[in-house]
């Protein structure tokens, strides 16, 4: 099913011409989520579009978001599918949040402030 899904979702994407599209399989780092879906939008509009466009793609295969966060702001919107969690992400915040490095860093591998 989740496979389904992540395909729905990078095609959406892909539709409306989304940009930078990054999948993450997280299913080793958390128990909350498998897959972490990243793609830039260049405006607030497009962000939004995005977005939607992933929700309707989403909704006609019969798969319905668990919760939508930032739709009214358009700087950075999450879509929570519950296996699959897109982030569709302004140039500008996507660079300062660095969701791909954050998630590729397993908590073991991180040095503490006493090992830099």
């Amino acid at each position: 099913m989740s496979n389904d899904l992540k395909d729905i979702i990078v095609n959406a994407l892909e539709d409306v011409k989304g940009k930078d599209i990054v999948t993450l399989d997280v299913s080793d780092l958390t128990d909350v989520m498998d897959t972490i879906i990243v793609a830039t939008g260049t405006s607030t509009r497009q962000v939004k579009g995005l977005a939607n466009n992933v929700m309707d793609d989403g909704k006609k295969a019969g798969f319905r978001p668990i919760g939508i966060e930032g739709m009214d702001t358009g700087e950075w919107v999450l879509v929570d599918y519950g296996d699959i969690v897109l982030h569709v992400m302004q140039p500008d915040t996507r660079a300062f949040y660095e969701l791909e490095k954050l998630w590729s860093v397993r908590p073991n591998d991180r040095k503490t402030a006493d090992e830099e």
